[in-house]
C-alpha cells in the first residue's frame, strides 16, 4: 500500500466558501501530496496548493484537523491512502481560475448553505461545517 500525507485549505470569503472540482466531476476542497523535503510547513504547502490550484489569495486561520480515505490506483495496482491535513484559510477577495494542469478543472466560491448540495463526499461536508464554525469564531474578534 502506498501512503500519502497530503495538507489541503477551506478557504472562505465572507459566508461563501472555495470549492473545487476534478477531472472526475468531484466537488471539494484544494489539496495536495504533501513532500517533507519541500521544507515547508503542512499549512504552508496548504497555502501554496490553494494559489497553484484555483489563484486565490489566502492567509491561514486555523487548523482544522485531518481526514482519511483509501482507493486502489490502477495505473500504479496498488492500494493508495490518503492522510490529509487541513486547515481553516481566509480569501482576500472571492476571485478564482481553475488550473487543470494542476487537476483542477474548474473552482468557485459557493455560499455555504449551497456549497453542502455540491460537495461529493459526506465527510467533507462535515468538515465543511467544522471548519465554517471555526471560521466564524475567528471572525468576531
Amino acid at each position: 500500500m502506498i501512503v500519502r500525507n497530503c495538507s489541503g485549505g477551506i478557504v472562505f470569503s465572507d459566508d461563501k466558501v472555495l470549492l473545487v472540482c476534478n477531472d472526475k466531476q468531484e466537488w471539494g476542497f484544494p489539496k495536495g501530496i504533501y513532500k517533507k523535503e519541500s521544507g515547508s510547513s503542512l499549512s504552508d504547502f496548504a497555502k501554496e496548493r490553494v494559489k497553484t490550484e484555483t489563484g486565490a489569495s489566502v492567509r491561514v486561520i486555523a487548523p482544522c484537523g485531518k481526514t482519511n480515505y483509501e482507493f486502489y490506483s490502477v495505473t500504479r495496482r496498488k492500494p493508495v491512502h490518503n492522510n490529509i491535513s487541513w486547515f481553516v484559510m481566509e480569501a482576500s477577495d472571492d476571485e478564482c481560475r481553475a488550473v487543470p494542469d494542476t487537476g483542477t478543472i474548474d473552482c468557485k466560491f459557493v455560499e455555504v448553505t449551497k456549497a453542502l448540495d455540491e460537495i461529493t463526499y459526506s465527510q467533507d461536508k462535515s468538515l465543511l461545517m467544522m471548519a465554517y464554525q471555526k471560521y466564524r469564531e475567528s471572525t468576531k474578534a
